[in-house]
């Protein structure tokens, strides 16, 4: 038998999901096969439903569906609720799990593959929208010195910060930021148009990490001023890879080598 996975978004076309796993299932020998769908943008629920009753194992779920997957969950995870979204569904004996990949997939492409340690470190987030949320609980596993929230909107990351209720975790307005942090991560999308989120340079030194969720062929603007400033920059297509990763260790129980993959998408970007 061939288990049937496949990644939920609209729109979906652009998605590399189904050629990271690709290359896992041929790594692993796993008997799955991992495709795309399209589903109406008021039709996400129907679409998992009947995925399921065609013999479907699980899914990624991608926009703008993450917030409805996590609804349609009748169990998730505590990564998936601190998130409070999700983007991995399991379906296991009729019962619909969901869990939340994003965080650890960010974690463990900086701390493994960049190899730079969060642990007592100083943070800055950039953004407080579900992208920010989506990692809050795995940096904080980390046992970072601190996680400093900065957002346009002061109110929304006074809101994260309350909800997290963790001592480590605090909120600044964007002009009083006036020292250098040791990681510096962007979850904004700012750098999908080009624009740059307003930080000031002075958040950044030559021993700042910076990284930018997202990912493009050529350096983001946020990547940009950072190395201005000298810090040491990465872009977000190691997370993607990760977050696949481990999706695909949810479903099977086996950990895909990642290296091979994200030079092969790298090589495409």
């Amino acid at each position: 038998m061939i288990d049937r996975y496949l990644v939920i978004g609209n729109p979906i076309a652009h998605s590399k999901s189904p050629q990271i796993h690709a290359q896992f299932v041929q790594q692993t020998g796993e008997a799955m096969v991992y495709e795309r769908l399209l589903a109406p943008l008021d039709g996400f629920n129907a679409a998992v439903h009947d995925f399921i009753a065609h013999g479907g194992r699980g899914a990624n779920v991608t926009l703008p569906f993450k917030l409805e997957a996590f609804a349609l969950a009748e169990q998730r995870s505590e990564r998936a609720q601190a998130a409070g979204a999700v983007n991995t569904l399991v379906f296991d004996h009729g019962r619909i799990i969901g869990d939340n990949t994003d965080g650890v997939g960010l974690v463990r492409d900086i701390s493994v593959n960049a190899g730079v340690a969060i642990t007592g470190k100083r943070v800055l987030l950039v953004g407080a929208g579900g992208a920010a949320q989506g990692v809050i609980l795995p940096l904080l596993e980390q046992s970072p010195q601190s996680i400093t929230l900065c957002n346009r909107t002061q109110r929304k990351a006074e809101d994260l910060v309350r909800q997290f209720a963790h001592p480590v975790l605090q909120a600044r307005a964007m002009d009083t930021l006036n020292d250098a942090y040791d990681i510096v991560i962007n979850a904004t999308s700012a750098g999908l148009s080009g624009d740059l989120p307003p930080v000031p340079d002075s958040v950044f030194s030559t021993n700042t990490f910076a990284y930018d969720m997202i990912y493009a062929a050529q350096a983001t603007t946020f990547m940009q001023l950072a190395q201005s400033q000298g810090a040491q920059v990465r872009d977000g297509l190691g997370m993607l890879v990760e977050q696949a990763a481990e999706s695909f260790y949810v479903w099977r129980g086996v950990r895909p080598d990642t290296g091979p993959v994200y030079q092969s998408l790298r090589a495409q970007v």
